[in-house]
């Protein structure tokens, strides 16, 4: 079997990603079922507002995994990439908005609302192609991957690092947000994008095509896990856990740090986009507010809280902080930050390996219970901190 198989393969070999897919999978049959079998007055039954819910926060959870990959394993603590999100989102709302046609407000074949509203009298060049389904599908990952990979050659070749790099993306995501906003960009301003129609021909007012969206985003949240999972694993994942514990000492071993850290952060700026790609037709609206860095720092703490350098803490973190936003938000909308605060803060100081930390230190003084003699060695896969710290 050729070597890049054996490297693909190699998560399915992990008890604790076998585990995540089984859960995941799961999940997503009970929910399905539960919106298709169960009548609506059923107390099991689970409605299409509720999928559309479930959809958008497995979206969230890709944007965590994708967070952690760089943040938990390469640790570099991005406070940016709401922006790889967003323009994942972009890529998407201007091929959706290009389906629309003639049946928009002002009925301009060519020309989106927003663009008749403000008099403009052609379409620009950069919307030219998101027509076609293929070429916005490739946009979603290009333009994300495409800034990460300008962003991070500046920035690694220059050998920024620590908190200093994290300003410098979060300064990124404002500026972008700052730009989105100007009706002269040409992509909604402050309204941004939205009144969307159809997907690939699909209604995207209707049932299926919100069940649809649904499987699609667990699906993708699974191949992303998975992905992630194999570059962890592998000798680039150990060599980013040596740069993140030691990067001179990494350097002096002779590896070219920067190409390492350039290219999992692109790859972790095209699942971001993804993730965003997949969130817009759910929600149905993408605006300049997702390049907010408020949300950028909200993501951070889904990781936090889940657990760093565990990509399945990631996921839960994300799950469970959007679903409390959800609850709380609508008792309490006001204090949320403050909530949101308060509980960055007490996972710092309680929890500094989050809730995957917690589950792993469980589980193995459960595994040293029931054993006849101790050991110091844990049993199990489920590990809050990565195996190998050097290349």
């Amino acid at each position: 079997m050729p070597s890049s198989r054996l490297w693909l393969a190699r998560p399915f070999g992990e008890r604790s990603t076998l585990i995540f897919l089984a859960v995941l999978g799961a999940t997503m049959a009970l929910v399905v079922a539960a919106n298709l079998l169960l009548a609506p007055e059923h107390p099991l039954h689970v409605s299409t507002y509720t999928v559309t819910l479930l959809g958008k926060y497995l979206c969230y959870a890709l944007l965590a995994v994708a967070v952690d990959l760089v943040w938990g394993y390469l640790g570099i603590l991005s406070l940016g990439h709401g922006a790889f999100f967003a323009l994942g989102g972009y890529a998407m709302g201007m091929y959706l908005m290009r389906q629309i046609g003639d049946r928009g407000v002002y009925g301009d074949p060519l020309l989106p609302d927003f663009m008749v509203f403000l008099d403009w009298d052609s379409l620009p060049w950069y919307w030219l192609g998101f027509d076609m389904a293929g070429f916005a599908f490739a946009m979603v990952l290009l333009a994300p991957g495409l800034l990460a990979l300008v962003f991070g050659f500046l920035a690694f070749r220059s050998r920024v690092t620590g908190v200093y790099l994290s300003i410098i993306t979060q300064a990124l995501t404002f500026a972008l947000m700052l730009a989105f906003f100007r009706n002269e960009m040409g992509f909604g301003g402050n309204n941004g994008l939205t009144d969307f129609k159809e997907l690939l021909g699909f209604d995207l007012s209707a049932d299926a095509t919100r069940l649809g969206l649904f499987i699609a985003s667990g699906v993708a949240l699974a191949l992303g896990f998975l992905l992630c999972r194999a570059i962890v694993v592998s000798k680039l994942g150990r060599v980013c856990v040596a740069v993140r514990d030691a990067e001179s000492r990494t350097r002096f071993l002779g590896y070219r740090v920067e190409r390492y850290q350039l290219f999992v952060f692109v790859v972790s700026a095209m699942l971001a986009g993804v993730a965003g790609a997949l969130y817009v037709p759910q929600v149905g609206i993408i605006n300049p507010s997702e390049f907010s860095p408020l949300f950028s720092i909200e993501v951070v703490v889904w990781v936090a809280l889940g657990g760093r350098a565990t990509l399945y803490g990631a996921v839960i973190g994300a799950l469970a902080v959007n679903y409390a936003k959800s609850v709380f938000t609508g008792v309490m909308p006001e204090a949320w930050l403050f909530a949101l605060g308060a509980l960055f803060v007490l996972v710092t100081v309680l929890l500094p390996q989050g809730i995957a930390g917690l589950l792993s230190r469980s589980r193995q003084q459960g595994s040293d219970d029931d054993s006849d003699t101790p050991t110091d060695t844990p049993t199990d896969t489920l590990d809050a901190t990565p195996r190998e710290a050097t290349p």
